[in-house]
């Protein structure tokens, strides 16, 4: 379906050859970074055919200007570019213009590029050999940061999980473990999973598809190279999707996808975020904790955590434990990185498997 505006086009006269890889790039005002963007697509060293397909959303800069300059560039070195989109007051938002260019699209494999970004030479090549030997899974790949200092923490987090975390670490604050900008996988798993939420802005549609795709069995796995260049900026469509939307989501998700595997668990951190976590909770799942484990001594000599909100009678009082008295599985909602290592080395000294006796949610 296409809103008014204008349908898909591509080169008149030109035979539409089966395609190896559409690079999938959705639009809206991204003037100030395209040029850069549409010459990584130039640059690929990609030998199997490719095409660009372009779903421009509503924009009002000189985005489209750009974008016709590019396609005979494109064109004229193999590329073909199909240009769909529409001139609405408004954006129908991201999810909607990634179904768009997805639908004009032809080839068997999908790489997913924002506007704002920079593709390494390589990454079409390195991720498509990755994606034919793993058809049913979503292929990442590390990044570099632009600016450089900026979200370090979440970059080290992006480029150094180990593959098992890929999987065991899709609970976190943080979002999938396989980040958005860089996605690539076939067009025949996408048609399984997808396609994405078009509920515009604010809609977390990346995390919800991660979470389809886990739900249907689908795989992860990160090419080992900074194949992309992965640019932090305020305008960024991720800015406008809400902390409390992606927590609930978050939550949901834990209590579908892990908290059905145990018994009981524990929360590691009786603070402000152990405590969101349980009253975020339904209430079969509020049952099964059986205590907050922490290092705080005074959170601990209080002993109890009393939920004054429930509607229960009596209130519940879950123990507070020092974290060596506390039985796994835990779910932690201690955030990584910031305690100087301190965490990490009480976590460390209780020889527990990431997955099975330990989930992180901070």
């Amino acid at each position: 379906m296409q809103a008014s505006g204008y349908t898909a086009t591509a080169a008149l006269g030109q035979a539409r050859s089966p395609v190896q890889v559409s690079v999938i790039l959705p639009v809206h005002d991204a003037e100030p970074w395209l040029d850069e963007c549409l010459g990584s697509v130039l640059q690929q060293d990609f030998e199997g055919s490719m095409e660009l397909s372009i779903f421009n959303d509503a924009s009002k800069d000189k985005s489209m200007t750009i974008i016709e300059k590019w396609k005979e560039k494109l064109e004229d070195s193999g590329i073909l570019v199909v240009i769909g989109g529409h001139d609405s007051p408004s954006p129908r938002g991201v999810g909607y213009s990634k179904n768009q260019a997805i639908a004009q699209s032809s080839g068997s494999y999908l790489c997913f590029l924002d506007s704002d970004d920079v593709m390494m030479p390589q990454r079409v090549r390195l991720q498509h050999a990755a994606a034919v030997q793993h058809p049913t899974s979503i292929i990442g790949c590390q990044v570099r940061r632009e600016p450089p200092n900026s979200t370090e923490r979440y970059t080290r987090w992006i480029n150094q999980l180990a593959p098992d975390q890929l999987l065991t670490q899709v609970f976190t604050s943080n979002g999938p473990t396989v980040i958005m900008p860089t996605w690539f996988c076939s067009r025949a798993w996408f048609s399984h999973v997808g396609p994405f939420d078009e509920g515009g802005r604010g809609v977390p549609e990346d995390l919800l598809f991660f979470h389809e795709h886990l739900r249907k069995g689908g795989g992860l796995v990160r090419v080992d190279q900074s194949l992309l260049l992965y640019r932090y900026h305020p305008g960024a469509a991720t800015h406008s999707v809400l902390e409390t939307t992606i927590w609930t989501h978050r939550v949901r998700f834990l209590e579908e996808w892990a908290l059905p595997h145990w018994a009981t668990f524990t929360i590691w951190n009786a603070g402000r975020q152990g405590r969101r976590l349980y009253r975020s909770l339904t209430a079969g799942s509020r049952c099964k904790v059986v205590a907050f484990c922490d290092v705080d001594e005074n959170k601990i000599k209080k002993g109890f955590y009393c939920y004054e909100d429930s509607q229960e009678r009596p209130k519940p009082r879950v123990p507070v434990l020092h974290f060596r008295a506390a039985q796994p599985p835990f779910v932690i909602c201690v955030k990584l990185d910031l305690t100087g290592g301190a965490f990490e080395d009480n976590l460390r000294s209780l020889h527990l498997q990431e997955g099975r006796d330990f989930l992180h949610f901070s």
